[in-house]
Parts: structure tokens; C-alpha cells; sequence
């Protein structure tokens, strides 16, 4: 079957053809008609030499197996030959490849024996002398290696071509059999964080529009009886009611699938959450400045998360030999979480177009609450993760 080839390389193909016959024209005149002819066919088997090598190679045979019907004398355009075997090798399919092999060995034969007994024969040369007998022999095993070694190593060339580019064509596919599946790893994981953020804001705003609910049933009883009272209420409903504000902009609209009944952590739960990692071996250095702001439920969540899975990251991968650095800087805007840990020896550093399960949940995590995250393997062997959350997104006046 004709191989799939751009027009480009088919006409490219039939110019390099062009070329060789130009060139062995001057040698094949001097022979005459016949050797004309004979190129002219080994010429066309250059032409379809990628288009379709098993015609290619019959070609070829036509024209070598002419040539000594004719008894035409070794030309130039007998390498033709050569490139013929090699884009058998290189570009047919699989039997066309082996005939290719097969053709070399069967061709080199016949060569040997036109050229050291037929063509002699024919111009008249005899073999009476035992030592002209010997140098026969002599000279038709020289001819056999020389021409099964020149047919062999143009199929060889061809096969080793066609070994590269299959394993290129191979490298490829993987890298793109990869970045498709990193690709669809991190959609998954981004969608199931997204799904985990829509039900900790579920609960958040359900929590907020009950409390919100509740005042508002005492400041209106209390109204009449107790001004102050309903003052009061009516404060506490105007900070919960702009909390709730901001977490609901946390939301994005996305859709919650299967929800839990755990309660939410927040930020009085690290204590909790250090306390059982170093009970799983991992030594935390914990360093806190500065004074806490008031920081909204969804913030609070988002901070404990982006610590809970930097501390899960740390002992997955990094060296529990080597102390985890925790640090909390707080400030009026909001906190800054930096969390340094040594990673092992025997875990290669993330490739920068690698996707991980747990940076992008983070980084959606931070990005949600108004926020930002970097995660850096730097060459000294240490994982940082830095991650900056603000006080309170989405607060009106």
C-alpha cells in the first residue's frame, strides 16, 4: 500500500531522482541505448522510494535483473540500489522490511556471480589453469562479502533511521499521554477542593443566616421593652450579616455533591491539628508574631486547610528527620503562612509543568478567600510554601 507522505517530500522524491539520473546520464551514454533505459527505470525507483517501497523495490529488480540480461557492465546507476533497500527498511511496512533484507542477500548472490563467473564467460575469458581457477574463487568471495556488506549496511542504515524515529514518535505520545492525564488530575482535584470549599461556606452562611435569624426574633420582641436590647441585636446582626457577605462571595457558584456533617475548623483548632502531626513523628517548629485580627469563617478555614495539607505534604515527602519551620506573621490585612520543610533525598523536585494533587487545592483555597499561594522546590533541598490571606473578603460598610 502507497504511504501517506506530504507532497512536499513525494516531490522532493522525484527531484532527487531527477538529479541522480543527470548525474549517471554522461556514464550510461557512453554504454548506450540499453544504459539509458536501465537508469531510467532505476531512476523511477527512486522516485517511489518513500511513496510506496515494495513498488519501489520491484522496480529496482526490473531494472538489476535487465541489466544482466543485457549484459551491460557495473554503473553508476547501480547505487540506486542502495537507496532503494534503505527505504524499505525505513519506511515500508512490515513485509516489504524483510523483503528488503531478503533482496539484499539474494541480490548480493547474483552480483557475485555475473560479475566473477557469467560476465567473463560471456567476453570470452577462460578458466583452464588451475591457478586461474583459484583467483576465480578467490575473486568471487571477495565480490560476495564487498557486495552483501554495501546491500546489508543500506537496509541496516534504513532500519536504524526507522528505530529512532518510532522511538521519537514513541517519546512523544507519552508526553502527550502525560500532560493529558496531569491535565485531567488537576481539573479533579481542583473540582473536588471546590466542592469541599462549597460546603464549608454551606455551613458557613448557614450558621451565619441562623445567627442572624435569631437576633432578629430577640430585637423584635425586645424592641418595645428593652431598647438597648434591640440595639444591641441589631449591631451583632449588621457584623454577622457582612461576614456572611463575604464568605457567600467565596461561593463562585460552585455545586455541592455529597456533603458532610463535620464541623468546620478554624483557627483555634491548629493547636489540635500540630499536635497530631507530631504525634506522627514530624518535628514542627511553630513561630507566631504579631496580634490576630478578626478574620472571616471562610478565611479561617482556608488558613487552617493550607496548613493542614503543606504539614501532610511535609510528611508524605519531605524528611521527618529535619524540622518543619511553621511561621504565622499577622498584621491588620491578615496573616502570612510560611511553611518550610527538607524535602528527601530519594523525591525528585516537582517539574515546573508537573501537576500536583495538593498545590492546587491550596491555591484554590487561597484564591477563594482573596488571597494568594506560591509553593517553591528550591535547589538547596528545601520545600516553601507561602501563602497570604486577607482579613476579610468582600466587607461593606
Amino acid at each position: 500500500m502507497p504511504t501517506r507522505i506530504s507532497r512536499a517530500k513525494l516531490t522532493t522524491d522525484i527531484v532527487l531522482a531527477g538529479v541522480f539520473a543527470l548525474v549517471c546520464l554522461p556514464f550510461a551514454l557512453l554504454g548506450g541505448v540499453s544504459d539509458v533505459l536501465i537508469l531510467v527505470v532505476f531512476a523511477g525507483a527512486l522516485a517511489v522510494r518513500r511513496y510506496d517501497p515494495g513498488w519501489s523495490l520491484a522496480i529496482a529488480w526490473v531494472a538489476a535483473l535487465a541489466q544482466m540480461l543485457l549484459l551491460r557492465d557495473l554503473q553508476l546507476y547501480d547505487a540506486a540500489v542502495l537507496g532503494v533497500l534503505y527505504s524499505t527498511a525505513a519506511h515500508g511496512g512490515r513485509v516489504v522490511k524483510w523483503l528488503g533484507l531478503g533482496s539484499a542477500g539474494v541480490g548480493a548472490v547474483l552480483a557475485t556471480a555475473y560479475l566473477a563467473w557469467v560476465k567473463p564467460l560471456i567476453d570470452g575469458a577462460t578458466f583452464a589453469a588451475p591457478q586461474d581457477t583459484i583467483g576465480t574463487v578467490i575473486l568471487t568471495g571477495v565480490l560476495f562479502v564487498a557486495s552483501i556488506a554495501v546491500l546489508v549496511l543500506a537496509w541496516t542504515a534504513g532500519l536504524l533511521v526507522r528505530a529512532v524515529r518510532d522511538t521519537r514518535e514513541v517519546r512523544r505520545r507519552e508526553e502527550v499521554a502525560n500532560r493529558e492525564r496531569e491535565l485531567a488530575e488537576y481539573r479533579w482535584v481542583v473540582e473536588q477542593e471546590r466542592n469541599r470549599i462549597a460546603r464549608d461556606m454551606h455551613d458557613v452562611v448557614a450558621h451565619s443566616l441562623a445567627v442572624v435569624i435569631a437576633q432578629a426574633d430577640g430585637a423584635r420582641f425586645a424592641a418595645r421593652a428593652k431598647p438597648e436590647s434591640a440595639v444591641d441585636a441589631l449591631g451583632t446582626i449588621a457584623g454577622v450579616a457582612r461576614g456572611a457577605l463575604g464568605d457567600v462571595r467565596l461561593l463562585l457558584a460552585e455545586l455541592r455533591h455529597h456533603e458532610t456533617e463535620s464541623p468546620q475548623p478554624v483557627l483555634d483548632d491548629l493547636g489540635v491539628l500540630l499536635d497530631q502531626v507530631r504525634a506522627a513523628g514530624l518535628d514542627i517548629r511553630l513561630d507566631e508574631h504579631g496580634v490576630r485580627p478578626e478574620l472571616g469563617t471562610g478565611q479561617q478555614i482556608a488558613v487552617y486547610r493550607i496548613v493542614q495539607e503543606g504539614l501532610t505534604n511535609a510528611l508524605r515527602h519531605g524528611d521527618a528527620a529535619q524540622p518543619v519551620q511553621l511561621a504565622l506573621r499577622w498584621d491588620d490585612a491578615g496573616v502570612t503562612v510560611e511553611l518550610v520543610n527538607a524535602r528527601r533525598a530519594d523525591v525528585p523536585p516537582p517539574d515546573s509543568h508537573a501537576f500536583r494533587h495538593g498545590i492546587p487545592g491550596m491555591r484554590e483555597r487561597a484564591q477563594l478567600a482573596g488571597g494568594t499561594l506560591q509553593a517553591v522546590a528550591g535547589d538547596d533541598g528545601l520545600f516553601r510554601l507561602t501563602a497570604r490571606i486577607p482579613a476579610r473578603t468582600g466587607r461593606t460598610a
